[in-house]
């Protein structure tokens, strides 16, 4: 085994000595040239060591120890200086390591050489028989062990920070010191573990370092200089710090399992055993966390960059998550700005039909069904400031935010945190309210700014969206117009098929025959006819509205329904009560909403409809419209229901909804639904009340 080692350190030493000297000469150009040769020369003169004390039957000594921090420096300072150069900042600081916007001081370097200097002075005061002395044996294999681990760190900052071009040069490279330090890690790591070095690891190490030697070469050949100029991103600064941070608690807990173990006695091996796998259970917990991740995000962009953001990665991430194909256009919305500042949800409000702000789309949100009227305070003050309220700050400090009241269903929403307006041509098109971050994100003018620039971004991307879906229902007006044309042409032939039998009446009309084929011609044209009026029935009454009683109404538009089961029940609370509007189309529209709940319900199910004040308003008629059918989901009353041309029916056009919220909304009223999937469904119109009595005596 002794001659094996021998050979094996041998082999390196030689290769690494070819290898130092082909770069000090000058081969395939001078980049570099200083710090590779003295790595490769460090390296060669450390296995060349280790290759006469193999010979001599010396398992360790202090000069090869020492040796061996030394190649480990070399390595990482050829490593550094792959990384960037010196160079001074522009406002006259001390000069510093540019890693792009990374800016690593000068002292995290020194810091590192002391390290190295620690374990350097650790080497003379051990002594090493094969097994690990309790006292200074332990301490000196722990610093071997983060020696690896930075010199890996280094290489993964080197090849992250490459172009492709240039990372086709310096792979092999990277590969072969990658390779040197891990194995090293491996090494001391297993001793670590079983309080001695394993000798077959200890022998192969020679052939390991020897294998890397042509790795390094085939590098060099690649490209006569790997210095660039480059910028390490937020992304690689995140990996290097999780990476880094695994690899310390990893190391402090194999530290305490070797204690466990050690002062064990029977049970020690099973501690041990149990008290790793806990630990690498709580690491993989504590990395996909994503609170976890917010924290070092955040705590990454607060103590090493100078600003917060990577503007020109977040506005492509943002742009992307806008343009992608996927969910709902606000849910997406949600998740662009939500992500800015690390928060988990929110909710996104924008105009209804009626003029409210309502919500439109939540995201990780719960949804609520209250509406800001968009001449409130609240929304006024978003429109002519256009600031991003911070909610807990207005809390705390009210007069911050001047002339600035909060509805109370703001201040009652659960981990509410901002709201953020979306303007469109200095119009309030909508609002966000984000719940509250992750981790604690204290808010400055740069957050501020860019939740703003973001929230335009978001509105033009909706109201395109909002263009675009009126300009698609324009269209199928325009086909539903062309529709009309084709219903006018079978009316023509109709009227020509009658004409002709008219004609032919006074000449046959005695003829048994001929009476038989009138009447089946007539009973065909009129139900050709009733269904053309029916699909006609959309059109619109040239009658002016005048004063309805709206239970007379209702009780007109049940007398219609009154073969149809279940039998819709009529409950009057209040008789009399009037409404300025055209009868033929509020029946039409009444009469189209207790069919709609008669259809949904089983026969033996309920349909209820109530006539009275309404609760909310005073001046207001309420017709309530409950069924106990099959319900509607809160997607499908928020995508589909108002929709027109859109409809569940095989024989249905999907306008009548539409067409009875347009026509509600044109007289000044509302229409609101709520529903629950298999519990029913309940409809409430709401109608500004006439008051002829009162008009009369005012007159």
């Amino acid at each position: 085994m002794i001659n094996i080692a021998a050979s094996s350190y041998a082999l390196a030493a030689i290769g690494f000595l070819a290898l130092g000297l082909s770069v000090l000469s000058g081969w395939r150009g001078r980049a570099q040239r200083g710090t590779l040769s003295a790595a490769c020369l460090a390296t060669a003169a450390w296995a060349a060591a280790l290759g006469l004390d193999a010979a001599r039957q010396i398992l360790w000594n202090t000069g090869t120890a020492a040796l061996e921090v030394l190649r480990d420096g070399a390595w990482s300072l050829f490593l550094v200086a792959l990384l960037g150069h010196w160079r001074e900042e522009s406002d006259g600081t001390a000069a510093r390591l540019i890693f792009g916007r990374f800016h690593a001081p000068r002292p995290s370097l020194l810091a590192a050489g002391c390290v190295y200097l620690l374990v350097l002075a650790g080497v003379g005061a051990a002594h090493w028989n094969g097994d690990l002395l309790p006292v200074l044996g332990l301490p000196l294999l722990i610093g071997y062990v983060g020696l690896s681990v930075y010199g890996m760190l280094l290489v993964e900052q080197v090849y992250r920070n490459k172009t492709i071009e240039e990372r086709w040069a310096i792979k092999f490279a990277c590969l072969g010191i990658g390779g040197m330090f891990a194995y090293d890690f491996y090494m001391y790591s297993n001793a670590l573990l079983f309080r001695k070095l394993s000798p077959d690891l200890w022998t192969a190490r020679g052939f390991v370092n020897a294998l890397t030697v042509p790795l390094l070469a085939l590098s060099i050949t690649r490209r006569k200089s790997w210095t660039t100029s480059f910028a390490v991103s937020r992304r690689v600064v995140f990996h290097s710090a999780a990476l880094f941070g695994s690899a310390i608690y990893l190391l402090a807990m194999g530290s305490v399992g070797y204690y466990l173990r050690y002062v064990g006695g029977s049970w020690g091996t099973v501690m041990q055993t149990g008290f790793l796998f806990g630990a690498i259970s709580l690491l993989g917990v504590i990395l996909f966390s994503g609170t976890a991740r917010s924290w070092l995000k955040v705590s990454i962009s607060k103590h090493f960059f100078r600003y917060n953001y990577d503007y020109r990665e977040e506005w492509m991430r943002f742009t992307r998550t806008l343009s992608e194909r996927g969910p709902h256009l606000g849910e997406r919305a949600i998740q662009a700005l939500a992500t800015l500042v690390e928060s988990p949800g929110g909710t996104l409000w924008q105009r209804d039909a009626g003029g409210r702000f309502t919500v439109m789309a939540s995201w990780q949100a719960p949804d609520t069904r209250v509406a800001e009227a968009a001449n409130a305070p609240f929304c006024r003050f978003l429109e002519s400031t256009q600031w991003v309220v911070d909610v807990d700050e207005y809390v705390e400090r009210p007069d911050k935010y001047e002339g600035l009241a909060l509805p109370d269903w703001l201040l009652d929403t659960p981990r509410r945190w901002l709201v953020v307006p979306l303007m469109l041509q200095e119009k309030l098109f909508g609002f966000v309210v984000l719940q509250r971050a992750r981790s604690p994100l204290k808010l400055n003018w740069e957050i501020i700014d860019l939740l703003e620039i973001a929230g335009s971004q978001a509105a033009s991307y909706l109201a395109q969206e909002d263009a675009a879906n009126a300009l698609m229902v324009a269209r199928q007006f325009e086909s539903f117009n062309r529709m009309s044309t084709f219903v006018v042409h079978d009316l023509k032939n109709l009227v020509a098929q009658l004409s002709l039998m008219n004609a032919n009446a006074e000449k046959h009309k005695d003829n048994p025959e001929f009476q038989r084929d009138m009447l089946e011609t007539l009973n065909h044209s009129v139900q050709k006819m009733k269904l053309l009026l029916q699909k006609l029935s959309r059109s619109e009454n040239a009658e002016k509205p005048l004063p309805l009683a709206v239970d007379a109404v209702v009780r007109q538009a049940l007398a219609l329904k009154s073969a149809f089961e279940p039998h819709p029940q009529l409950l009057v609370e209040q008789a009399g009560l009037l409404v300025l509007a055209d009868r033929e189309r509020l029946e039409r529209v009444l009469g189209h909403l207790i069919q709609n709940a008669i259809e949904a319900t089983p026969r033996d199910g309920h349909v209820i409809i109530r006539v009275g004040p309404a609760a909310a308003r005073g001046d207001a008629v309420e017709v309530e419209i409950a069924d106990t059918g099959e319900g509607m989901t809160e997607e499908f009353i928020r995508e589909r229901l108002f929709k027109p041309f859109d409809s569940t029916k095989s024989a249905g056009m999907g306008i009548g909804v539409f067409e009875s919220r347009e026509y509600i909304t044109e007289l000044g009223g509302a229409l609101e639904v709520t529903s629950q999937p298999m519990l029913g469904t309940t409809f409430k119109v709401v109608l500004p009340l006439h008051r002829v009595a009162a008009a009369a005596t005012i007159a």
